[in-house]
């Protein structure tokens, strides 16, 4: 299998906006998250958009009832699918968004196939990022925030679990692991913020390296 570093050296390019997505597993809390820095990058005066996946256009709303509301899927249908509504949206939404100087906050990204069907379907990590990259045109996310909860503690938070949020604690496991081994391999893109914690300390927490990544 593919090491998690293969993406290394990849970048939105000469976007002139900033490209965040946020990570982890089920009930990690990126919606909250997402809307918190929104509201502090609007008071500085940036303009931000928010956008998830799968979702974002109409193809990937449909895209987004087939992966997460469908029965039985193969691995390969499901990182293709995926795959499919991530080209869509950034050809449609963030890379205009970001050309124009947006800041661009994504509720998951490529790299969730990455953990998700890269390593926890057992797909490969090198053939998930190539299926994937073909259709991005070097649109990815400058900084990805994880945030890490223990899978009991991210499941429970679930009013109702998806067709992938119900696939169990291992896998809920795997991808967790498979999160902070992308972490260890590219620590310029990716970095784990502990989201065990009440929501404002990881508000804080992410606003933090945000903010640093922004300025630095």
């Amino acid at each position: 299998m593919s090491g998690p570093g293969d993406l290394l050296g990849v970048g939105s390019g000469a976007n002139s906006g900033f490209y965040l997505a946020l990570e982890g597993g089920e009930g990690a809390g990126k919606t909250t998250v997402a809307a918190a820095l929104a509201e502090r990058l609007e008071g500085m005066g940036r303009t931000v958009l928010i956008v998830r996946e799968p979702g974002g256009t109409a193809l990937g709303e449909g895209i987004r009832q087939l992966v997460l509301d469908q029965g039985h899927m193969s691995p390969w249908a499901e990182a293709l699918l995926f795959a499919a509504q991530r080209a869509e949206l950034a050809a449609e939404v963030v890379r205009p968004a970001l050309e124009s100087g947006a800041v661009v906050i994504t509720d998951r990204s490529l790299y969730s196939s990455l953990a998700y069907q890269g390593v926890a379907r057992e797909l490969g990590v090198g053939p998930v990022r190539a299926i994937n990259l073909a259709g991005l045109e070097n649109t990815v996310p400058d900084l990805v925030i994880v945030l890490a909860v223990e899978p009991e503690a991210g499941v429970s938070r679930q009013s109702r679990p998806d067709r992938i949020g119900n696939e169990g604690m291992e896998f809920q496991t795997v991808v967790l692991d498979a999160y902070r081994q992308l972490a260890d391999a590219e620590p310029e893109r990716v970095v784990i913020v502990d989201a065990n914690r009440h929501v404002d300390d990881v508000v804080e927490a992410a606003w933090k390296i945000l903010q640093e990544r922004l300025h630095g």
